[in-house]
């Protein structure tokens, strides 16, 4: 048996036609590479805003943010409880705002939530500029099979200011959104593998007909009007990201992934059964794609705007007596209440899922350790743009630092992207319409 000693750390393996794949991180690298997490990015975007109380209710003990104490002081309120056992990995967020959003339709907050705009201005002829997500993704896509995950309750991309996904790519445009366990089980983990050379050649014959349909859908495009040509772009769009996709498939394809136990999952879950059943599927997914380091991108749309889609009737599936969209806009005191309690429920199924990640090990620790998880809304309480609702768990060895309730008056949304991309070691000048990283947060370097 061959034995290396310290393996040039940007050593590369030389397949088929020459093409060139980095190496993963080894032990013959020596210490300083493989001392190195991987640093992983997801973020969890739920609609119309979180349940703050009224105070004239008297059910200020629901609200969303921490109603009382400030900084590692804070109480969890009620609707968050379920939450509390990883009061030690996770931060809420106060105070953050897009300065778009001001000005702006407030059914639009979900497709700006990631990317600042579209009032940042986005590139001519389109309506968004890039979103958190993809950017992260440009930067880890080396290092795994899969450059981003996109997924959503409703799938696809939805319509301009009813959007379907948070996701939008260096274009601006958004990148359609999956939405079925059982596709995203096969697309992540092939789970019907044939052997590698039938693969292999299965791959290349979609990547030849994603070309071709791309270039007949070009020379279409240049004969249509404007709105077909918007409908087109999101083709295209989608298009090129199953190319890309594919490509990382085929450039992975001899590489096994890692042994994992996929017995818990229940892949025939769909989003118009029961919902704590479909998120946690969709969360397991999310976290075995994590720990088997597939992507290091996610974004996962849990609810749409404005009663769009399936999940709008989900608090009825759990006993509640009215629409998420009709709770968010509920000003009475048992309106509001219910309107907690389903903030509660989305609580239970985020907690599941940091569970989950922490259960799952890295070399260095914990699956959560080497993740940051963004969850929030666009907006408050219903088209309320300010204060937006923000939580960040995990990242410890990314240098996140727990335990917190922290708000120092307004700040930029993007600033807090700006200060992610640096604790995932992406240090961009700025992100969207940032004025800087934060001083003094969670994200404080040591």
């Amino acid at each position: 048996m061959a034995i290396f000693r310290n393996i040039e750390r940007r050593a590369f393996l030389v397949g088929i036609g020459g093409a060139a794949l980095a190496l993963p991180a080894l032990d013959a690298m020596g210490s300083d590479v493989t001392d190195q997490h991987p640093r992983r990015f997801c973020a969890l975007y739920t609609a119309n805003g979180m349940s703050l109380p009224r105070r004239e209710n008297e059910i200020d003990e629901w609200s969303w943010f921490p109603s009382t104490g400030e900084g590692r002081d804070f109480v969890f309120g009620k609707s968050t409880e379920p939450l509390s056992p990883f009061r030690n990995q996770l931060s809420f967020m106060g105070g953050l705002y897009h300065p778009s959003g001001k000005k702006a339709d407030p059914h639009i907050c979900s497709d700006m939530w990631l990317t600042g705009a579209p009032l940042h201005n986005p590139k001519p002829g389109t309506f968004n500029s890039v979103g958190l997500d993809q950017v992260i993704a440009l930067h880890t896509k080396q290092y795994c099979r899969q450059p981003s995950l996109v997924l959503s309750i409703d799938a696809g991309t939805g319509f301009l200011s009813r959007t379907g996904t948070i996701s939008y790519n260096l274009e601006g445009r958004p990148i359609p959104a999956e939405n079925n366990p059982r596709r995203v089980f096969n697309r992540l983990f092939r789970g019907d593998r044939e052997s590698l050379a039938s693969e292999r050649l299965a791959l290349q014959r979609r990547i030849k007909l994603v070309d071709a349909v791309a270039d007949s859908a070009r020379s279409l495009n240049a004969q249509l009007g404007q709105s077909d040509r918007e409908r087109m772009d999101q083709y295209l769009t989608s298009l090129n990201e199953v190319e890309s996709r594919l490509i990382a498939s085929e450039q992975w394809i001899e590489i096994p992934l890692k042994p994992q136990d996929h017995s818990h999952l229940n892949l025939d879950a769909t989003n118009d059964g029961e919902p704590a059943e479909y998120y946690r599927n969709m969360f397991d997914l999310i976290a075995l794609a994590f720990d088997a380091d597939i992507t290091r991108s996610v974004a996962f749309m849990l609810n749409r705007e404005d009663g769009m889609g399936i999940s709008d009737t989900f608090p009825l599936k759990l006993g509640l007596t009215r629409t998420h969209h009709s709770l968010s806009h509920a000003g009475d005191k048992e309106g509001q209440l219910e309107f907690a309690r389903y903030d509660y429920f989305l609580s239970q199924q985020l907690a599941h899922f940091l569970g989950r990640l922490t259960e799952y090990q890295d070399r260095d620790g914990s699956v959560l350790d080497n993740t940051i998880v963004l969850f929030g809304s666009g907006a408050s309480t219903t088209h309320n743009p300010g204060n937006l609702p923000t939580l960040i768990a995990g990242g410890r060895n990314l240098g996140l630092q727990h335990g917190t309730y922290w708000r120092h008056g307004e700040t930029r949304m993007s600033n807090v992207y700006l200060s992610i991309l640096h604790s995932m070691g992406i240090e961009l000048d700025s992100f969207a319409d940032s004025t800087g990283t934060l001083s003094g947060s969670i994200f404080s370097r040591t």
